[in-house]
């Protein structure tokens, strides 16, 4: 079972790889894939927990919403990332 911060770490992590910071931004509807599909339906919340914990900046566009990790947010970035990193 999944705990909310080792999601968030994976979603983190997955940005990072992707290197998502800043301006470079993906679809918020990328996210929950691969994740198991039991799963894919809290991601979506605990973007939103990100997104109000200012770890993601939302950027609006006409055709939906993309998000990419706030760098001045390191320390939480890392914070969650570790925890995930370290699920067994």
């Amino acid at each position: 079972m999944w705990t909310d911060d080792e999601i968030k770490g994976k979603i983190l992590h997955k940005l990072t790889r992707m290197g998502k910071f800043e301006h470079s931004h993906t679809s918020i509807d990328n996210l929950p894939k691969g994740f198991p599909s039991d799963i894919k339906g809290r991601v979506k919340d605990l973007v939103k927990e990100l997104k109000k914990e200012k770890i993601l900046l939302s950027k609006p566009t006409s055709y939906g919403e993309e998000v990419s990790i706030n760098v001045d947010m390191k320390e939480k970035v890392m914070y969650y990332t570790d925890i995930f990193l370290n699920k067994k």
